[in-house]
Protein backbone atom coordinates (compact mmCIF):
# COMPACT_ATOMS: atom_id res chain seq x y z
CA UNK A 1 0.00 0.00 0.00
CA UNK A 2 3.04 2.58 0.72
CA UNK A 3 4.53 1.74 -2.60
CA UNK A 4 0.79 2.74 -4.45
CA UNK A 5 0.55 5.83 -2.45
CA UNK A 6 4.10 6.78 -3.36
CA UNK A 7 2.82 6.10 -7.32
CA UNK A 8 0.31 7.87 -6.78
CA UNK A 9 2.06 10.90 -4.93
CA UNK A 10 4.73 11.27 -7.78
CA UNK A 11 2.04 11.38 -10.50
CA UNK A 12 -0.39 13.81 -8.78
CA UNK A 13 2.84 15.94 -8.18
CA UNK A 14 3.93 15.54 -11.97
CA UNK A 15 0.39 16.80 -12.91
CA UNK A 16 0.80 19.60 -10.95
CA UNK A 17 3.93 20.83 -11.74
CA UNK A 18 3.02 20.42 -15.45
CA UNK A 19 0.31 22.33 -15.20
CA UNK A 20 1.72 25.29 -13.31
CA UNK A 21 4.93 25.77 -15.44
CA UNK A 22 2.24 26.21 -18.55
CA UNK A 23 3.40 22.80 -20.15
CA UNK A 24 -0.18 21.56 -19.98
CA UNK A 25 -3.61 22.84 -21.22
CA UNK A 26 -6.73 21.18 -20.88
CA UNK A 27 -9.92 20.85 -22.40
CA UNK A 28 -13.50 19.05 -22.06
CA UNK A 29 -14.32 16.37 -24.31
CA UNK A 30 -17.12 14.33 -24.56
CA UNK A 31 -16.11 10.37 -25.12
CA UNK A 32 -18.24 7.44 -26.49
CA UNK A 33 -20.40 6.94 -22.84
CA UNK A 34 -21.97 10.25 -22.97
CA UNK A 35 -19.36 11.86 -20.21
CA UNK A 36 -17.45 14.89 -20.20
CA UNK A 37 -14.02 14.48 -19.72
CA UNK A 38 -11.30 16.78 -18.96
CA UNK A 39 -8.10 15.81 -21.44
CA UNK A 40 -5.05 17.02 -21.57
CA UNK A 41 -4.36 19.38 -24.93
CA UNK A 42 -2.02 17.91 -25.92
CA UNK A 43 -1.40 14.36 -23.96
CA UNK A 44 1.82 12.80 -24.19
CA UNK A 45 1.56 9.99 -21.43
CA UNK A 46 -1.26 7.59 -22.79
CA UNK A 47 -2.10 4.26 -21.80
CA UNK A 48 -4.36 2.30 -23.97
CA UNK A 49 -6.34 0.10 -21.68
CA UNK A 50 -7.23 -2.74 -24.22
CA UNK A 51 -6.02 -4.33 -27.27
CA UNK A 52 -8.12 -2.88 -30.17
CA UNK A 53 -7.27 0.80 -28.57
CA UNK A 54 -3.42 0.11 -28.63
CA UNK A 55 -4.30 -1.03 -32.71
CA UNK A 56 -6.28 2.45 -33.11
CA UNK A 57 -3.58 4.67 -31.63
CA UNK A 58 -1.08 3.53 -34.19
CA UNK A 59 -3.43 3.10 -36.75
CA UNK A 60 -3.56 7.26 -36.18
CA UNK A 61 0.10 7.64 -36.18
CA UNK A 62 0.39 8.52 -32.09
CA UNK A 63 1.94 5.44 -31.30
CA UNK A 64 4.81 8.01 -29.97
CA UNK A 65 2.13 9.00 -27.29
CA UNK A 66 1.44 5.52 -25.42
CA UNK A 67 3.78 5.11 -22.52
CA UNK A 68 1.89 2.01 -21.76
CA UNK A 69 -0.66 -1.07 -23.22
CA UNK A 70 -2.31 -4.34 -22.16
CA UNK A 71 -0.44 -7.89 -22.32
CA UNK A 72 -2.60 -9.00 -25.20
CA UNK A 73 -2.22 -5.88 -27.65
CA UNK A 74 0.01 -8.10 -30.03
CA UNK A 75 -0.33 -5.41 -33.22
CA UNK A 76 1.41 -4.47 -34.70
CA UNK A 77 4.54 -5.95 -34.14
CA UNK A 78 5.92 -2.64 -32.18
CA UNK A 79 3.99 -3.18 -29.46
CA UNK A 80 6.07 -5.98 -27.95
CA UNK A 81 8.30 -3.30 -26.74
CA UNK A 82 5.95 -0.94 -24.72
CA UNK A 83 5.28 -1.55 -21.06
CA UNK A 84 2.04 -3.96 -20.32
CA UNK A 85 -0.28 -2.85 -17.47
CA UNK A 86 -2.42 -6.36 -17.24
CA UNK A 87 -4.72 -7.37 -19.41
CA UNK A 88 -7.93 -5.58 -20.03
CA UNK A 89 -9.64 -6.99 -17.55
CA UNK A 90 -7.43 -7.58 -15.00
CA UNK A 91 -5.27 -4.14 -15.13
CA UNK A 92 -2.62 -3.71 -12.52
CA UNK A 93 -3.35 -0.03 -11.05
CA UNK A 94 0.03 0.16 -9.66
CA UNK A 95 1.91 -0.70 -12.89
CA UNK A 96 -0.33 2.12 -14.41
CA UNK A 97 0.30 4.56 -12.02
CA UNK A 98 3.89 4.19 -12.07
CA UNK A 99 4.26 5.20 -16.10
CA UNK A 100 2.73 8.49 -14.99
CA UNK A 101 -0.17 8.60 -17.49
CA UNK A 102 -1.58 11.98 -18.67
CA UNK A 103 -4.56 9.99 -19.96
CA UNK A 104 -5.80 6.48 -20.29
CA UNK A 105 -8.03 4.96 -22.58
CA UNK A 106 -10.59 2.79 -21.96
CA UNK A 107 -13.31 0.31 -23.20
CA UNK A 108 -16.91 0.16 -21.82
CA UNK A 109 -17.12 -3.41 -22.01
CA UNK A 110 -14.23 -4.93 -20.29
CA UNK A 111 -12.04 -2.71 -18.46
CA UNK A 112 -12.91 -2.61 -14.82
CA UNK A 113 -15.51 0.11 -13.89
CA UNK A 114 -13.87 0.29 -10.34
CA UNK A 115 -10.39 0.75 -11.96
CA UNK A 116 -11.18 3.77 -13.88
CA UNK A 117 -13.04 5.39 -10.61
CA UNK A 118 -9.75 4.55 -9.03
CA UNK A 119 -7.61 6.51 -11.75
CA UNK A 120 -10.02 9.29 -12.38
CA UNK A 121 -9.83 10.03 -8.06
CA UNK A 122 -6.25 10.29 -8.59
CA UNK A 123 -6.52 12.87 -11.12
CA UNK A 124 -6.25 10.62 -14.22
CA UNK A 125 -8.44 11.50 -17.04
CA UNK A 126 -10.16 8.55 -18.80
CA UNK A 127 -11.45 8.58 -22.09
CA UNK A 128 -13.79 5.56 -22.79
CA UNK A 129 -15.18 3.99 -25.72
CA UNK A 130 -17.83 1.92 -26.38
CA UNK A 131 -18.75 1.53 -30.50
CA UNK A 132 -21.75 -0.91 -30.30
CA UNK A 133 -22.03 -1.39 -33.69
CA UNK A 134 -19.94 -1.76 -37.29
CA UNK A 135 -21.57 1.68 -38.04
CA UNK A 136 -20.16 3.55 -35.01
CA UNK A 137 -16.45 2.29 -35.45
CA UNK A 138 -15.50 5.27 -37.65
CA UNK A 139 -17.15 7.54 -35.07
CA UNK A 140 -15.24 6.18 -32.51
CA UNK A 141 -11.48 6.74 -34.24
CA UNK A 142 -13.15 10.64 -35.28
CA UNK A 143 -13.56 10.70 -31.40
CA UNK A 144 -10.08 9.57 -30.56
CA UNK A 145 -8.84 11.26 -33.10
CA UNK A 146 -9.39 14.46 -31.37
CA UNK A 147 -8.28 13.50 -28.40
CA UNK A 148 -4.96 12.45 -29.57
CA UNK A 149 -4.19 15.66 -31.82
CA UNK A 150 -4.66 13.49 -34.96
CA UNK A 151 -8.41 14.76 -36.30
CA UNK A 152 -6.82 14.49 -40.24
CA UNK A 153 -5.89 10.78 -39.96
CA UNK A 154 -9.27 10.02 -38.57
CA UNK A 155 -11.07 11.25 -40.44
CA UNK A 156 -9.27 10.00 -43.61
CA UNK A 157 -9.78 5.91 -41.86
CA UNK A 158 -13.20 6.59 -41.09
CA UNK A 159 -14.42 7.94 -44.54
CA UNK A 160 -11.72 4.96 -46.15
CA UNK A 161 -14.06 2.44 -43.56
CA UNK A 162 -17.22 3.63 -44.83
CA UNK A 163 -16.20 3.74 -47.98
CA UNK A 164 -15.60 -0.09 -48.24
CA UNK A 165 -18.32 -1.01 -46.30
CA UNK A 166 -20.48 0.07 -48.67
CA UNK A 167 -18.34 -1.36 -51.78
CA UNK A 168 -18.96 -4.87 -49.88
CA UNK A 169 -22.77 -4.14 -49.50
CA UNK A 170 -23.15 -3.24 -53.00
CA UNK A 171 -21.09 -6.36 -54.45
CA UNK A 172 -22.72 -8.84 -52.10
CA UNK A 173 -26.15 -7.60 -53.37
CA UNK A 174 -25.88 -8.89 -56.36
CA UNK A 175 -26.12 -12.54 -54.71
CA UNK A 176 -28.61 -14.58 -55.91
CA UNK A 177 -28.62 -16.74 -52.49
CA UNK A 178 -27.22 -16.03 -48.88
CA UNK A 179 -25.05 -18.73 -47.61
CA UNK A 180 -25.95 -20.23 -44.13
CA UNK A 181 -22.90 -19.90 -41.58
CA UNK A 182 -21.82 -21.08 -38.53
CA UNK A 183 -19.45 -19.10 -36.93
CA UNK A 184 -17.50 -21.11 -34.36
CA UNK A 185 -15.60 -19.31 -31.60
CA UNK A 186 -11.84 -20.67 -29.74
CA UNK A 187 -11.87 -24.48 -29.93
CA UNK A 188 -13.52 -25.68 -27.29
CA UNK A 189 -16.36 -25.46 -25.88
CA UNK A 190 -18.21 -24.77 -29.18
CA UNK A 191 -19.09 -21.09 -28.75
CA UNK A 192 -21.35 -19.02 -31.10
CA UNK A 193 -22.61 -15.63 -31.87
CA UNK A 194 -25.81 -13.66 -31.53
CA UNK A 195 -27.10 -10.69 -31.85
CA UNK A 196 -25.47 -7.67 -30.50
CA UNK A 197 -22.02 -8.91 -31.53
CA UNK A 198 -19.94 -7.57 -34.23
CA UNK A 199 -19.36 -11.16 -35.54
CA UNK A 200 -23.32 -11.14 -36.14
CA UNK A 201 -22.91 -7.74 -37.77
CA UNK A 202 -20.42 -8.86 -40.00
CA UNK A 203 -22.13 -12.24 -41.62
CA UNK A 204 -25.21 -9.96 -42.34
CA UNK A 205 -22.99 -7.14 -44.07
CA UNK A 206 -21.01 -10.00 -45.73
CA UNK A 207 -24.32 -11.16 -47.76
CA UNK A 208 -24.60 -14.27 -45.05
CA UNK A 209 -27.12 -15.50 -42.63
CA UNK A 210 -26.16 -15.96 -39.27
CA UNK A 211 -27.35 -19.62 -37.90
CA UNK A 212 -27.19 -18.89 -34.08
CA UNK A 213 -28.72 -15.09 -34.39
CA UNK A 214 -30.73 -14.71 -31.34
CA UNK A 215 -30.77 -13.13 -27.84
CA UNK A 216 -27.85 -14.68 -26.03
CA UNK A 217 -24.87 -13.15 -27.43
CA UNK A 218 -22.68 -16.29 -27.26
CA UNK A 219 -24.87 -19.12 -27.06
CA UNK A 220 -23.18 -22.37 -26.58
CA UNK A 221 -23.89 -25.67 -28.40
CA UNK A 222 -23.20 -29.55 -28.51
CA UNK A 223 -21.60 -30.68 -32.01
CA UNK A 224 -24.91 -32.44 -32.16
CA UNK A 225 -26.39 -28.88 -32.67
CA UNK A 226 -24.03 -27.70 -35.09
CA UNK A 227 -24.70 -30.62 -37.45
CA UNK A 228 -28.39 -30.18 -37.07
CA UNK A 229 -27.90 -26.57 -38.27
CA UNK A 230 -26.55 -27.69 -41.32
CA UNK A 231 -24.56 -24.94 -41.94
CA UNK A 232 -22.96 -23.97 -45.73
CA UNK A 233 -20.17 -22.08 -44.60
CA UNK A 234 -18.14 -22.41 -40.96
CA UNK A 235 -16.05 -20.60 -40.19
CA UNK A 236 -13.90 -21.11 -37.39
CA UNK A 237 -11.21 -18.36 -35.17
CA UNK A 238 -9.33 -18.48 -32.31
CA UNK A 239 -6.39 -16.93 -30.62
CA UNK A 240 -4.97 -20.21 -30.42
CA UNK A 241 -3.03 -21.22 -33.88
CA UNK A 242 -1.69 -23.63 -36.02
CA UNK A 243 -2.20 -27.05 -35.03
CA UNK A 244 -4.84 -26.34 -32.75
CA UNK A 245 -6.90 -24.98 -35.73
CA UNK A 246 -6.26 -27.78 -37.93
CA UNK A 247 -7.30 -30.02 -35.30
CA UNK A 248 -10.47 -28.45 -34.81
CA UNK A 249 -10.86 -28.43 -38.68
CA UNK A 250 -10.52 -31.85 -38.82
CA UNK A 251 -13.01 -32.74 -36.33
CA UNK A 252 -15.83 -31.45 -38.52
CA UNK A 253 -14.33 -32.85 -41.62
CA UNK A 254 -15.74 -36.22 -39.96
CA UNK A 255 -19.05 -35.20 -40.42
CA UNK A 256 -19.90 -35.43 -44.14
CA UNK A 257 -23.47 -34.75 -43.47
CA UNK A 258 -22.40 -31.11 -43.27
CA UNK A 259 -22.83 -29.31 -46.63
CA UNK A 260 -19.88 -26.69 -45.47
CA UNK A 261 -17.63 -29.97 -45.32
CA UNK A 262 -18.93 -31.58 -48.80
CA UNK A 263 -17.90 -28.77 -50.12
CA UNK A 264 -14.68 -28.07 -48.29
CA UNK A 265 -16.31 -24.45 -47.20
CA UNK A 266 -14.48 -24.92 -43.61
CA UNK A 267 -12.56 -21.81 -43.36
CA UNK A 268 -9.79 -20.62 -40.42
CA UNK A 269 -9.98 -16.82 -39.77
CA UNK A 270 -7.82 -15.03 -37.70
CA UNK A 271 -9.84 -13.68 -34.33
CA UNK A 272 -8.60 -10.43 -34.48
CA UNK A 273 -9.76 -8.95 -37.28
CA UNK A 274 -13.60 -10.07 -36.62
CA UNK A 275 -14.02 -9.09 -32.94
CA UNK A 276 -11.64 -5.83 -32.54
CA UNK A 277 -13.44 -2.44 -33.12
CA UNK A 278 -10.26 -1.76 -35.31
CA UNK A 279 -9.48 -0.36 -39.22
CA UNK A 280 -9.00 -4.27 -39.88
CA UNK A 281 -12.15 -4.80 -39.03
CA UNK A 282 -13.23 -3.90 -42.55
CA UNK A 283 -10.61 -6.71 -43.36
CA UNK A 284 -12.52 -8.94 -41.77
CA UNK A 285 -15.36 -7.75 -43.41
CA UNK A 286 -13.57 -8.13 -46.86
CA UNK A 287 -12.66 -11.53 -45.96
CA UNK A 288 -16.09 -12.95 -44.94
CA UNK A 289 -17.82 -11.43 -48.17
CA UNK A 290 -14.84 -13.23 -50.20
CA UNK A 291 -15.47 -16.60 -48.86
CA UNK A 292 -19.25 -16.59 -48.82
CA UNK A 293 -19.43 -15.01 -52.08
CA UNK A 294 -16.47 -16.39 -54.28
CA UNK A 295 -18.20 -15.61 -57.38
CA UNK A 296 -18.25 -12.01 -56.77
CA UNK A 297 -14.64 -11.30 -56.57
CA UNK A 298 -11.45 -11.95 -57.93
CA UNK A 299 -9.96 -13.77 -55.56
CA UNK A 300 -10.84 -15.99 -52.27
CA UNK A 301 -7.92 -15.87 -49.42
Amino acid sequence: MKKYMEYAAAVLLAVFVSVHNGHCEYREVVDDVGRTVRVPADPRRVIAMAPSLTEVVFALGQEHRLAGITRFSDYPEQTKDLPKVGSYVHLDLEKIMALQPDLCLAVKEGNPIAVVQRLEGLGIPVYAISPQNVEQVPEMFIGLGDVLCASPRAKALAEDMRRRIQAVRTAVSAARKKPKVFFQIGVAPIVSAGDDTFINELIHLAGGVNLTAGRVAYPRLTSEEVISLAPDVFIITSMARNQAFEKVKAYWNKWQSIPAVQNDRIFLVDSNIVDRPTPRLVDGLEMLARLFHPDLFEETP
